[in-house]
């Protein structure tokens, strides 16, 4: 829940410019973002290279893939509310697959962040905080959001801080939020991404079950599956040639093998949210031995759907709605059809769909 901030408006607009300037220093000394001209809250300052840290940074964690099914349910009401958010930025380490650890930064541990669902013409009171044991500063920014920099500017962070800001969903689809300091891209490409949902009023179609996926790249300083503790490396991301390509945050994550697949059965449909962070990697969306039914490209849920689409692209910093049917048994992956990221680098999901054959549709010879 929100963390009621009593100060005015004017208090805050005078807070502590000490103090959120010691923050970032301390964060610069550790290490972290390194800045020049910093000015509290949101105006400008200089993108400076950080200074990555070659080992672990952060508290470790079993997990950072976040579980696609535990998302919001659909709305069902016809009016309007208001909602109390807060997201926090947590800097952690996890496995990107077994023995390759990285410096993840997240939204709530979790890549991508949590969902967010609201109904268009709802009211979103937003606090983003950073925690204390973070190096470096974040903001958030959402694509949904009529305002500065879709509250970025608003919600610039020291560790140990926090900041908030309202906004009204006034236009409803599926739309990321991410951070959105100057070094943007490395922040995404380290998993700081998500999604906010905003329903139109007649909500959306019905469907069995909801799957919530992000894709993005991660740019490090080793080859792909090389043992150890792998370290952000910029110069492959301003290359734009990533180590690994993930679903969830991890190799492979959502797969029987890893943390394990998403279920369904025979007969069963399923709606399933896309968000690209990228930074950089247009994500070609592909379900192997399926076919979305319905897809509403850049999550534009009041277009008319396209039909029985194989593979649609959602580029870096957009969203997709799809929905699919479950006609016969069988795994049904889900990966990026630019193959090498899902062969090599990791893009592949897993929905295991279990129930009787179906031989007038499918039947092996």
């Amino acid at each position: 829940m929100l963390q009621t901030n009593r100060r005015t408006a004017s208090d805050r607009s005078n807070v502590s410019r000490r103090s959120f300037m010691k923050g970032l220093g301390t964060a610069a000394a550790a290490g972290g973002f390194m800045a020049s001209g910093l000015e509290a809250f949101g105006a400008d300052y200089a993108m400076e290279r950080p200074d990555i840290p070659l080992g672990p940074v952060g508290r470790k964690v079993n997990r950072v893939a976040a579980d696609p099914t535990d998302i919001p349910p659909p709305i069902r009401r016809h009016t309007s509310k208001t909602h109390d958010i807060t997201l926090t930025s947590e800097e952690v380490v996890a496995e990107i697959e077994p023995g390759v650890t990285f410096n993840f930064m997240t939204f709530g541990g979790q890549v991508p962040g949590p969902m967010i669902r609201v109904r268009q013409g709802d009211t979103v009171n937003l606090t983003l905080t950073n925690d204390a044991s973070n190096r470096m500063p974040h903001n958030v920014d959402f694509h949904a959001v009529y305002g500065p920099g879709g509250g970025a500017e608003a919600t610039l962070v020291a560790p140990g801080q926090s900041r908030s800001f309202s906004f009204q969903a006034m236009y409803p689809g599926a739309f990321i939020y991410h951070c959105a300091v100057p070094n943007l891209d490395y922040h995404i490409a380290s998993g700081m991404f998500g999604m906010i949902v905003v329903e139109p009023p007649e909500g959306l179609p019905p469907v069995d079950h909801e799957f919530y996926i992000g894709q993005h790249e991660v740019y490090t300083n080793k080859k792909t599956g090389e043992a150890g503790h792998h370290a952000f490396d910029f110069d492959a991301m301003m290359d734009e040639k990533p180590s690994y390509v993930l679903l969830n945050g991890a190799k492979y994550g959502l797969t029987p093998d890893r943390l394990g697949a998403m279920e369904a059965n025979v007969g069963e449909t399923a709606r399933v949210f896309m968000v690209t962070g990228g930074p950089n990697l247009t994500s070609s969306f592909h379900p192997i031995g399926n076919v979305w039914t319905d897809v509403w490209r850049e999550g534009a849920i009041q277009s008319a759907p396209e039909k029985n689409v194989q593979t649609t692209p959602v580029a870096p910093g957009s969203c997709g709605i799809f929905h699919m049917k479950f006609p016969v048994p069988g795994p049904v992956f889900l990966v990026d059809h630019a193959l090498s990221r899902v062969a090599r680098k990791g893009a592949k999901a897993t929905i295991n769909v279990t129930g009787p054959e179906q031989p007038d549709i499918f039947a092996a010879r």
